[in-house]
């Protein structure tokens, strides 16, 4: 599966995937528009290693929502994913079996490789 879960009104998911030079057959899923399922979210979290690592700690309703004081469980990171699309790191790109999560430079490096590997 080639995926990438992204928000198309984010300026930062479109430069991401203008960068990348994606391939076609890729699938595009905006997650504003139709949200996460369960059972996409889990098949992420095989691939990442925890729901804590699909979450975004940069979402406004992280602070708003006074959850920086909390201490989240994994089943608390996996209610919220599912609660709001904003808790989602994004983009997260799906290679075959490779998850690339989030915006930083050498995560969407990883995944330009990944994707143009010959």
């Amino acid at each position: 599966m080639n995926k990438i879960f992204y928000i198309k009104s984010c300026n930062t998911c479109l430069r991401i995937i203008n960068d990348l030079k994606l391939p076609e057959g890729f699938i595009f899923r905006d997650i504003k528009e139709d949200a996460l399922t369960v059972s996409e979210l889990n098949e992420l979290t095989e691939l990442a290693g925890s729901y804590q690592a699909l979450f975004s700690r940069r979402a406004k309703l992280y602070k708003e929502m006074g959850l920086k004081d909390l201490d989240l469980s994994e089943a608390d990171y996996k209610y919220y994913i599912l609660d709001h699309y904003t808790f989602l790191k994004r983009p997260v790109i799906v290679i075959d079996k490779n998850i690339f999560i989030g915006n930083s430079k050498a995560v969407t490096e990883k995944a330009y490789k990944a994707i143009h590997a010959v």
